[in-house]
Order: C-alpha cells, then sequence, then structure tokens
C-alpha cells in the first residue's frame, strides 16, 4: 500500500500562486491532484503519468492554463503549481496515485486506490 501525505496548502489572494506537494511512501506511475470544494462532488484538476523521466499531464478544463503538475521521481513526490488563483478554486486538494499500468480517467475518482488526507486552499477576493 502506498501512503500519501499532502502539504503547501494556505489562504492567498485571487491572482496568487501555491504550490502544493504529495509525498508518497513508495513509486507509483499514476498520481493525480483532486479537489473538493463544501458541498460539491470531488473532482480530478491534474493527473500524471510517468514514463521513464517523463510526465505526461492532462488538466481539466477549469484550470488548464494555470495549474502545472510536476514530479520528482527520486523523491516520490508529485507537485500541483497553482497559478492565477482564483475564489472557485477554494477546496480541499487531494492526492491520489494508483498501481495499475493503465492510469485511472481523471474524470472517475472511483478507481483511484490510494488517497491521501488532503490540504486545505481558500481563495479569498
Amino acid at each position: 500500500e502506498v501512503q500519501l501525505v499532502e502539504s503547501g496548502g494556505g489562504s492567498v489572494q485571487t491572482g496568487g500562486s501555491l504550490r502544493l506537494s504529495c509525498a508518497a511512501s513508495g513509486y507509483t506511475a499514476c498520481m493525480a491532484w483532486f479537489r473538493q470544494a463544501p458541498g460539491k462532488e470531488r473532482e480530478g484538476v491534474a493527473r500524471g503519468r510517468s514514463v521513464g523521466r517523463t510526465v505526461y499531464a492532462d488538466y481539466a478544463d477549469s484550470v488548464r492554463g494555470r495549474f502545472a503538475i510536476s514530479k520528482d521521481n527520486a523523491e516520490n513526490t508529485l507537485y500541483l503549481q497553482m497559478n492565477s488563483l482564483k475564489p472557485e478554486d477554494t477546496a480541499m486538494y487531494y492526492c491520489a496515485a494508483d498501481p495499475s499500468p493503465i492510469c485511472p480517467p481523471r474524470e472517475s475518482r472511483k478507481q483511484w486506490d490510494y488517497w491521501g488526507r488532503g490540504t486545505q486552499v481558500t481563495v479569498s477576493s
């Protein structure tokens, strides 16, 4: 089993930036960031699939161009750089991982096996 620990959340103003980190206890090629706002479903915002040193990323439309995934394979750590933050980005952000060689879809949270406890991001206007 892989354990995931998120960090880096906080409170920022509109237009600000944050960098989230997800430290994994072991290597998994498939990792993703999800978020859940109060009263809303948990949604996948970014997925990273590692092939060697290359990370292939895909993003939700709502964050594409503002958020970017990166990964340090040596440290088994996934990052989410969040720029131009908006109040609607306010949510609990969760890291997910899956041991499958075929990464689950970003849209399908139920297919991801391992989850962290989350880190809160609050964006004020």
